[in-house]
Parts: structure tokens; sequence; C-alpha cells
């Protein structure tokens, strides 16, 4: 069991090290040319499953983390 649980805490860091990876940094290219950055926009699309995701796997590495710390 404790094996087991370490393989998914290495399988959920690995996917969201490369979720965070994927997420687009700051305003973009648009800082270059003036654009503004202190504009609020929404998250759509890819973006958004990336927050959410990103949340979903952050959550459930501390879950694993705590029931492994506590399996022990």
């Amino acid at each position: 069991m404790h094996t087991a649980l370490n393989i998914v805490q290495i399988v959920i860091s690995v996917i969201l090290v490369l979720v965070i990876l994927l997420q687009v940094k700051g305003g973009g290219i648009g800082g270059i040319f003036g654009q503004a950055d202190t504009v609020y926009r929404t998250k759509r699309g890819v973006e958004k499953w990336l927050f959410w995701a990103t949340i979903v796997l952050a959550s459930l590495f501390i879950v694993v983390a705590l029931v492994t710390l506590v399996a022990g």
C-alpha cells in the first residue's frame, strides 16, 4: 500500500508540474507593444481547464501526501 501511494504521488506531481508549465504567463507579447497588462479578462477554454486542473491536482497531491503520512 505504501509503495502504491508513493507511485500515485509521483504521478500526480509530474502531471501537476506539466499543467503548471503549460499555463500562460503574464500578459504575453502585448506588453512589448504598449498594451496595458492591467486589463481584466476571464479565463476561457483551455486556460480555464488548466487553471482548474491545477487546483484539483494540487488538492489531490496534498491528500495523498497526508494519507501516506498517516499510513506510515
